[in-house]
């Protein structure tokens, strides 16, 4: 069993990290380098506006945020201002419904594509909610999943997913046809990967997770096919340095930012993984606040999902 601060524990077949629930304590305001926070929503509770362990957070090209509250099993909806627009999901396993979505992601026309973590499978919605399709199932063959966890998809429409516990990548076409995969962490593939994200050219950037200490918590790049291209990123808390990193997301000049979890801070590099700054957040009682995902908007607004004690979504700007 890894230790108290593992990345990716099973339990009841659930990926979480051994951080505390959500609650309603009070919070100080983190101090950002560079970056400063512009607003933050979202208290514990099952209300709209409201979260249990918000997981992830995705933007559209008209400035929805989509927030995968995986304790509420939903997706809830808001305008980048904070308000709450609508919402959908419940607790479940057939066609729409959830049992604990991780991670959330968006196409270019603007469908939504939820990792439905504790039923092994990922769904696609229009982004009023509408379902169109699902693929996947529990186990390690072409397609299926061990509790998939980050998402992605590319211009062209392919969609890929972080299958951490089989340590890979699967890429499957829009409809959920599989198409390829890339695994073997001493070949340099992933080891626990977590956050998926593609660059503008079709490159893929992979985070992989520490799993609590016992592996290498790094950022690799990857062609559109799964080559090989570069990492960067090692285990520890100095700059560019990760513990249990999880959510990746890239702004409109190609910058990218880490949500490094256990160092409690997001983390901002170049796309050839430069280090350029980062901030960090913590609770008026001391505890962390951890953020899970991340995203950034056309006018390089960032927006912090913060899952445990917090329970918020928070955006910066940059000043």
């Amino acid at each position: 069993m890894p230790s108290a601060r593992s990345g990716l524990i099973l339990s009841g077949g659930l990926l979480f990290l051994l951080l505390g629930a959500c609650s309603k304590s009070s919070t100080t305001q983190p101090t950002p380098t560079a970056y400063t926070l512009v607003t933050q929503w979202g208290v514990a509770g099952k209300g709209n506006g409201q979260f249990n362990t918000p997981r992830d957070v995705a933007v559209d090209r008209t400035g929805k945020l989509f927030v995968a509250d995986q304790g509420n099993h939903r997706i809830q909806v808001f305008s980048t201002d904070s308000t709450f627009l609508y919402q959908w999901g419940d607790s479940g396993s057939v066609n729409g419904k959830f049992n604990s979505p991780g991670h959330v992601a968006v196409d270019a026309t603007g469908n939504v594509y939820v990792a439905d973590t504790n039923n092994h499978r990922i769904e696609k919605f229009a982004s009023d909610g509408t379902y169109i399709t699902q693929w996947g199932s529990e186990g390690t063959g072409n397609g299926q999943f061990e509790w998939p966890w980050g998402i992605a998809v590319d211009a062209n429409g392919n969609v890929f997913v972080a299958d951490p516990n089989n340590h890979r990548i699967e890429r499957f076409t829009s409809d959920g046809t599989y198409l390829t995969q890339w695994t073997s962490p001493s070949n340099g593939g992933p080891e626990f990967p977590r956050g998926v994200a593609v660059d503008d050219s079709g490159n893929v950037y992979v985070v992989n997770s520490d799993n609590g200490g016992g592996g290498n918590p790094t950022v690799q790049k990857f062609d559109n096919n799964g080559a090989y291209l570069t990492q960067w990123g090692a285990l520890g808390s100095g700059d560019g340095q990760f513990l249990v990193p999880d959510g990746i997301a890239f702004d409109p000049a190609g910058n990218i930012f880490v949500t490094d979890t256990q160092n409690w801070r997001i983390q901002k590099f170049t796309r050839m993984g430069v280090y350029l700054t980062q901030w960090g957040f913590r609770l008026d009682s001391g505890s962390a606040c951890a953020a899970g995902g991340v995203a950034v908007d056309a006018t390089s607004n960032v927006y912090v999902a913060h899952w445990n004690f917090c329970c918020r979504i928070q955006k910066y700007a940059l000043r």
